[in-house]
């Protein structure tokens, strides 16, 4: 079905394994394109742009969570009228809802 192959990285200019394993993963998430860039170009990229994310100009506001009284920061102003929780107990009650 899929075999292996190499391509040639458009930022760095080497050549890097397409594995069989990696193309049938992209067949099932419905990629149409090869990756263009190697393993390390990609990660590079991923994490200057990580770096340069909004996200970080963002002003956090501290706050206690409503579930185990943990000091908490959150990226949004509480107002009071509802509960607002930690990271954790956020994950926590998130994961639950879904089940």
């Amino acid at each position: 079905m899929f075999e292996d192959k190499y391509l040639v990285c458009k930022d760095c200019g080497n050549e890097f394994l397409f594995s069989a394993s990696e193309q049938e993963f992209y067949a099932e998430k419905g990629f149409e394109n090869e990756p263009g860039r190697c393993p390390e170009c990609r990660r590079a990229r991923k994490q200057q742009r990580n770096g340069n994310s909004r996200r970080d100009d963002r002003p956090m506001f501290k706050t206690v969570c409503a579930a185990c009284g943990q000091e908490t920061t959150v990226p949004f102003e509480p107002t009071g009228d509802r509960p607002v929780y930690c990271r954790d107990c956020f994950q926590a009650r998130r994961s639950r809802s879904y089940r």
